[in-house]
This record gives C-alpha cells, structure tokens and sequence, in this order.
C-alpha cells in the first residue's frame, strides 16, 4: 500500500488457473488477491487490475479501480502484449466471448440439482437458456455481457436496414462509425429476436463483423441471414422450421447494449 500511494500508477497482475479435471465452487478470484486489490485501490485510485484468468470472475473492487483488462492466458509473448495496450501503443478490441455474471449465484447452473448433480443425474433445467440467453430470459444484470469490450476510441451505430430478397434470405446493413480521435476496430453484433411460439430464447447472436476504422471515419457493415437464422426446433415436425410472426433485428457492440433495432415478418 506504501508503494502504491508514492506511485502515479499501480498496476495488479491477479489470476485464476483453469486445467481439466477440475470444477471452481466459486467465481471469486483464489487466495487473498480480492483483499490485495482492494488495498492497491485504496491507497491509490489509480489502479490498473490486469487479470489472466480462463474463465469469469467476481470484482468486488470493480468501481474503485480506474481500470481492468482481462488479458486470459497470453502466453509467452503475453507481457509485451499486456504493456503495449497498457502505455497505449495498441488500441485494444476484444469482445467478450461470454457473460461475466455478477455473483455466483446468477449463472444458468447455480444449484446442486443442475450440477454436480443429485445422486449422479443433472438436470438441464435452464434448457436453451444458455449464457447470455440465461441472463436475458431471467432479467438479470450482468458485470459484464456476452460481446462487451472498450478500446481508446468510441464507435456509434446507424442507418439499420433489413430488407428480405426473394429466395427468403435478409439482408442487413448498418454504418459503423469511429467518433473518436484514435485508429481502432470495432465488432458489429447482430442478434435476432423471434415470436413467442417459437419458444427460442430473447435474442439470439447471428452475426458479427469486425472492422478497422480511422478516427472519424465510416464503414457500412453487411450481413446475410439465411432461413436457418430464423428457424427453431421443432420436436413435433421433428425438423427445423420458420414460426411465422415478426422478428426483431438488433444491432450493437454487445448483448446488452443495442441501439438499433427492426421488426421484419417472416
């Protein structure tokens, strides 16, 4: 704590190992490492948490820290990496490829029943409801949501068009646009939203797109959805099939976070 309130900047490497054969009973960083962040951040509000974990964690030190950057397990080459997005000389574009829940207990298997299971039978009681799905059918607020990521610049999302083609594929364009003053990519996510009798659930990632833009410049991004990105399953057809209704086109940088949005029949 001394060192780190003489220093500008303190930086906390914090991990949590993953290898196979092995079930965490919580999503809490191992050991004292929660204890020693919060300490760091005390004694120096300019607190950079670097974290090499394989999986979700809790912060309860998340809003007095200045900052985070989940590097996973970089490798060999990871301290280069780590410090050339730290002093600034790469533009971080990372997505996050699941759901940080914000306690143990809001995440799809959170019972005894569901796993490990009660006298060796697990029930998948969350059925489709999967990550992100999990959280969005449940209301629940996540840390952080499936696809979330920053970078040193900021991007904006525009001009949605969905427009159906004659052999039933739907085309969909939007403008991405870099508002800020730095060269960096951004991740157009595409989810999908279907009428209550398909039983599917909320929102559905269908695609997603990278793209490299300069400061201040634009970029119209295209997807194509075919029937499959508009079909679920049917145990009664024993088939996959279009439920005929409206559907919903969402457009953003993360699960939760979709601006743009429009209805199409199908």
């Amino acid at each position: 704590m001394a060192a780190a309130k003489r220093a500008h900047t303190a930086i906390v490497f914090a991990g949590a190992w993953s290898h196979e054969g092995y079930d965490r009973s919580t999503l809490a960083l191992p050991g004292y490492q929660d204890r020693l962040i919060e300490a760091v951040a005390k004694a120096n509000p300019r607190t950079i948490v670097v974290l090499e974990t394989g999986e979700p964690v809790l912060m309860p030190w998340l809003h007095d820290v200045a900052s985070v950057v989940e590097a996973w397990f970089p490798g060999e080459e990871g301290g280069p990496a780590i410090a050339n997005v730290l002093f600034g000389d790469v533009n971080p574009a990372g997505k996050l490829p699941l759901t940080f829940p914000a306690s143990d207990g809001e995440v799809p298997a959170s019972t005894p029943r569901q796993y490990p299971g009660i006298n060796k039978v697990e029930y998948y009681s969350e059925r489709l409801n999967v990550g992100y799905r999990w959280q969005d059918a449940e209301q629940k607020t996540p840390l952080f949501p499936f696809g979330f990521g920053l970078s040193y610049t900021h991007f904006s999302f525009s001009n949605l068009s969905a427009t159906a083609n004659a052999d039933g594929d739907v085309n969909v364009q939007v403008k991405v646009t870099n508002d800020g003053r730095r060269s960096g990519a951004e991740v157009a996510q595409l989810y999908v939203g279907f009428p209550a009798e398909a039983g599917e659930p909320p929102l559905q990632l269908k695609g997603f797109q990278k793209v490299q833009l300069a400061a201040g410049e634009s970029s119209e991004v295209s997807f194509t959805l075919d029937r499959r990105a508009f079909s679920y399953w049917s145990t009664e057809a024993h088939g996959w099939r279009v439920a005929p209704g409206s559907y919903t086109i969402h457009v953003g940088d993360s699960s939760r976070n979709l601006p743009l949005v429009q209805t199409i029949r199908r």
